[in-house]
């Protein structure tokens, strides 16, 4: 973080001096991937003369950026409305196929690798913080059209920042396979420029389904339960908060008030804490902890239920 906060000094100051930190600070990634100095886009990377990662661009002066490097079409995985007017306005088009941080599912891989292949170049792929799923759906281009291999795309994942604790994100590239010609010509050529997402009542509904799982656990002691030997409690609470993060960025949940996101945030912050404990647990499993959790458990409970009586149970 402190060389590439100097590289973006060097880069007010002296654009040449940019462009060799640049140089410097690329010895660190994987052959043929550059992180670039941007005022305006968080975690740039060029990954090759074709495709480009990094973070949304949140105002008009990101999509100038994106333009003035040359950004054809730009490909959102994130879940927020992608800003077409802006896009358009700099020559770009959108494709939204937005995907959760459990992975991508083999539809929502065809449909980026057939975005990659019919959309005029080069590419911009982008998540919110450009951090975790965006370097998935790049790396699972470049797996398909570069002839990246798992080991490599997993390489460029940690390389890029994508958090360890994101398994699904490394599994869709450890066990990606190629889709065939007839699955690609399957997929629509008209992929859409804002794809239609889940509301605020679906975002609920997979969050208490997801904490069911919880109620699982924790009659397991909070280990792999005998029905689900491959669930892990600590990557299933990060998928639990992941989920209510996102539940905060929608236009339903900006109506509520507030107070609403308060409690969503709130939650938030209990279940990233409860991951914490859950990972401690697998590292010691002594009755402290145990302890710990079981109070951790009754929080976000007690939270959940707080919100519901206050939004999803109350009678207009």
């Amino acid at each position: 973080m402190k060389a590439k906060a100097l590289v973006l000094a060097m880069s007010l100051v002296c654009p040449a001096l940019a462009a060799a930190a640049e140089a410097a600070l690329a010895k660190n990634f994987p052959k043929g991937i550059t992180p670039l100095v941007s005022t305006n886009l968080h975690n740039l990377f060029r990954i090759s003369t074709n495709l480009y990662s990094g973070s949304s661009p949140d105002n008009e002066t990101g999509f100038a950026e994106l333009a003035r490097i040359g950004i054809k079409t730009i490909i959102s995985v994130d879940g927020g409305k992608p800003n077409v007017e802006l896009a358009h306005k700099y020559g770009m088009r959108y494709v939204h196929l937005p995907h959760g941080y459990d992975g991508i599912d083999t539809n929502t891989q065809t449909q980026l690798i057939k975005a990659a292949e019919i959309s005029a170049g080069p590419l911009f792929v982008h998540c919110h913080h450009g951090l975790h799923r965006g370097p998935t759906a790049a790396a699972v281009i470049c797996m398909a059209r570069s002839g990246w291999s798992p080991a490599f795309a997993d390489e460029w994942l940690k390389a890029a920042g994508t958090g360890s604790n994101y398994l699904g994100l490394y599994q869709t590239v450890r066990q990606f396979q190629k889709p065939s010609a007839e699955q690609l010509s399957q997929v629509p050529s008209q992929l859409p420029e804002i794809a239609k997402v889940s509301g605020l009542v679906a975002s609920m509904v997979a969050i208490d389904e997801h904490w069911d799982y919880f109620k699982v656990f924790r009659k397991a002691g909070y280990q792999k339960p005998k029905e689900h030997p491959d669930a892990q409690p600590a990557h299933e609470a990060v998928i639990l908060w992941e989920q209510m993060r996102e539940a905060q960025r929608l236009d339903d949940s900006s109506e509520l008030g507030k107070d609403f996101l308060e409690q969503l945030k709130s939650a938030e912050t209990l279940v990233q804490a409860f991951e914490k404990t859950l990972r401690k647990q697998e590292a010691e499993g002594t009755d402290n902890v145990r302890s710990e959790l079981d109070r951790q458990f009754n929080a976000v409970a007690q939270s959940c239920a707080t919100c519901h009586k206050a939004y999803r149970d109350r009678r207009n």
